[in-house]
Parts: structure tokens; C-alpha cells; sequence
């Protein structure tokens, strides 16, 4: 698997079309053989050093040297075993960005918005990522899911950093699949996307717009911390196929739109605008090797058009909110003073940057606000 997706096969096409032709594999064994994926490619640079090569073999390899576990046990040639070790697979040094599994083209944009705290985040993104539940609060209380959770034998306390998180501490491979989860009682959400929606300034029985809507995370989130009507849109509305579904589930009122200026103007229009999702590679760590210097120069201009055609539809005295789960100051700060330096009646009132560090994804948060 791990070869294919070095020659360009995607990580989930890799997985399925193995399961596929492996029929034999039980669930346990493809859960394992996911996460053994997933790991790799998360230090897909650093393993290659590791291992001797930028090789399945080699991932794998270097994947139980930095574990610290014996290789010679695992690598004998004996049955179904990998064959023993060779000069081949030599461990090599790696330089500084390949030991953080950093692009290198990318690091200095990443140095200059992390500051003192680059290592440190790229370090964190090396790991498996935290499961965080959202609960609807709409429906059910943190308490009363904690305790319908353990009953299922999944044990899950509150986090701090948002007011209806949980974090999992045991298997979250059945979560989805629990009656908790399909009569509405949570989502599966980032506990750092709860906490930029908590701070999004909003009130019950405001007019409000989610531009980017997507799946529907921060729009069912919104809806349920307000328990109020949220309009919604996305200028590829194929991303918001499953929302009418997760809205039902929740008992969320969401209205679908093909034109938000139907409705306009908004006292709140939500922009969760698209991005590298350098917060978020601890889940997608594909993205982190597949984001090109072109492609990034793409998703700037993207952001500013999206930021320009979204204030258009705020009120006057209405506010703005404007998210990514990026890193870099070129996809989050560098976006707001160009607007507000192109748009002379508005104002910055909050700006939140988290990492993973805090405990979550990495997100940015900027508040502004119409002033005429």
C-alpha cells in the first residue's frame, strides 16, 4: 500500500482497494493497518532518513526504530515476515526539516508565522491527532452523553478549551455507530473548531450566514449553541450533500441557498474559507505533501475574492467572521490587513490564533466589523 501511494496512489483509494482484495482481513487487522498507514505519512520525510529509503519497507522500518522496537524481530524472512535487514536499509542521517517532516519549500512561511514555536507545532503534527466529540446541546447535556458513552464502553471526559467538548480516551472506531450518535447527541468536531465557534460573536434570532457551509461543522455547531435558524451556502454546493441529513439528525434549522444574496443583507456571515489545512495534518497528512507553492498561491487569491463577495452581504453595524484551519500568516493575518487596507468601512474587533499546541487543530479566527 504504502508503495502504491508513493507512486501517486491516494492514501483512502490505497486502503480500500486493499481491503478490498484482501477479504480475509477482519476489521481489527484494517483498523491496524490504517493507523500503521496514516503514521507513515505523517512522517513520510523523517521515516525515509529512518529507514534507508523512501520505500513501504522503509516507512515501516523506520516507523519501529523511532517506536524504539526491535526490527531484528519483525524483519527475519521467516513465513509472512519482511526479509532480514541489508545495508540497504541503513539508517542515515536527517537533516533539520526532515527530522519535522517539513516541506522545504514551505518552511520558511512556516518559521515566520510560528515564530519560536515552529519545532514544537511541527512536532505535534508528527502524531495522531486527539478525538473530540461536540455535543448537541440542543438535545442533551455533556454529563448525560458521558454517561450514555460509557455505557457503550467508550470513556470520554469534558475538555476545557470548549464549552461542549468531550474528549475520547478509549476506541473511537464505533462512535459513529452508537444510538448517542444517531439520535443527534454529538458530532464528531475538533475541539479547537468548537472553541472558533464559541467565539464567534453571535445571538439568538440574528440573521446568519455560513459562505463556506461545507460538510456543516461550524453551521450545525452554530445553530445548536444559539438554537436558532442558520442559512447556509457554499460556492460548490457537492460539499454540502450530507448537511440536510446531519441537520435532521441534530434537530437543527438550516436553510440550503444557491444564491445568498437571496436573503441578504446578514447580521453575521461566517467564513470558513478554504485553505492548506496546515492546522489540520495530523488528520490529512496527504495534504501536507500534496500542497504545492502554485496551489497556495491559488488559495490566497481564493481567500481575499471569498473575504471581498462575503462582506458584501453584511449589514451595516454586522460582523464578519473569518476562519481557517492554516498556520500561515499568508492564508490568516496577511488576508485581513489586505482587506481592511481595501476596505475603509470596516475594523478589526478579535483575532484568536490557535496550534496544536493548545490541544487541538491549529485555527484562525478574525472578527470584524461593518462600521457604516
Amino acid at each position: 500500500m504504502l508503495d502504491r501511494m508513493l507512486g501517486g496512489t491516494p492514501i483512502d483509494a490505497a486502503l480500500t482497494n486493499w481491503g478490498r482484495a484482501n477479504r480475509y482481513a477482519g476489521s481489527g487487522d484494517r483498523a491496524a493497518i490504517r493507523d500503521l498507514v496514516f503514521d507513515a505519512w505523517r512522517c513520510k520525510q523523517s521515516y525515509s532518513a529512518f529507514g534507508g529509503g523512501e520505500t513501504g519497507r522503509g516507512l515501516m522500518l523506520a516507523r519501529m526504530r523511532a517506536l524504539g522496537e526491535d526490527v531484528g524481530r519483525v524483519f527475519t524472512g521467516i513465513g509472512h515476515a519482511p526479509s532480514v535487514l541489508s545495508d540497504a536499509d541503513a539508517q542515515q542521517p536527517a537533516s533539520d526539516l526532515e527530522a519535522l517532516d517539513c516541506p522545504d519549500w514551505l518552511a520558511p512561511r512556516l518559521r515566520n508565522s510560528l515564530g519560536d514555536r515552529f519545532d514544537a507545532v511541527m512536532k505535534a503534527l508528527q502524531h495522531r491527532a486527539p478525538v473530540f466529540l461536540r455535543v448537541n446541546l440542543a438535545k442533551s447535556s455533556l454529563q448525560d452523553v458521558v454517561s450514555l458513552l460509557a455505557a457503550d464502553g467508550i470513556d470520554a471526559v469534558p475538555h476545557p478549551m470548549a464549552a461542549a467538548s468531550l474528549e475520547v480516551r478509549t476506541s473511537s472506531r464505533k462512535l459513529l455507530k452508537i444510538l448517542p450518535y444517531m439520535d443527534g447527541l454529538f458530532e464528531l468536531q475538533d475541539v479547537a473548531s468548537q472553541a472558533i465557534v464559541d467565539d464567534i460573536p453571535a445571538v439568538s434570532g440574528q440573521k446568519i450566514l455560513d459562505y463556506c457551509a461545507g460538510g456543516g461543522g461550524k453551521t450545525l455547531a452554530l445553530a445548536a449553541r444559539l438554537k436558532s435558524h442558520i442559512w447556509a451556502y457554499d460556492g460548490e454546493p457537492a460539499r454540502m450533500r450530507d448537511l440536510p441529513v446531519r441537520a435532521k439528525r441534530a434537530g437543527a434549522q438550516i436553510g440550503m441557498l444557491t444564491n445568498p444574496a437571496q436573503y441578504a443583507p446578514y447580521d453575521l456571515v461566517l467564513v470558513d474559507a478554504p485553505c492548506s489545512g496546515s492546522g489540520s495534518w495530523r488528520r490529512d497528512p496527504a495534504g501536507k505533501w500534496a500542497l504545492t507553492e502554485a496551489r497556495l498561491a491559488e488559495l490566497i487569491a481564493l481567500q481575499a475574492e471569498i473575504l471581498r463577495d462575503a462582506a458584501r452581504l453584511v449589514a451595516p453595524n454586522g460582523r464578519l467572521a473569518y476562519v481557517t484551519c492554516s498556520l500561515l500568516t499568508d492564508e490568516n493575518q496577511d488576508q485581513i490587513e489586505l482587506f481592511l487596507r481595501q476596505s475603509s468601512d470596516w475594523q478589526q474587533t478579535s483575532l484568536r490564533q490557535l496550534t496544536p499546541l493548545d490541544g487541538g487543530d491549529g485555527f484562525f479566527l478574525a472578527v470584524l466589523t461593518r462600521i457604516k
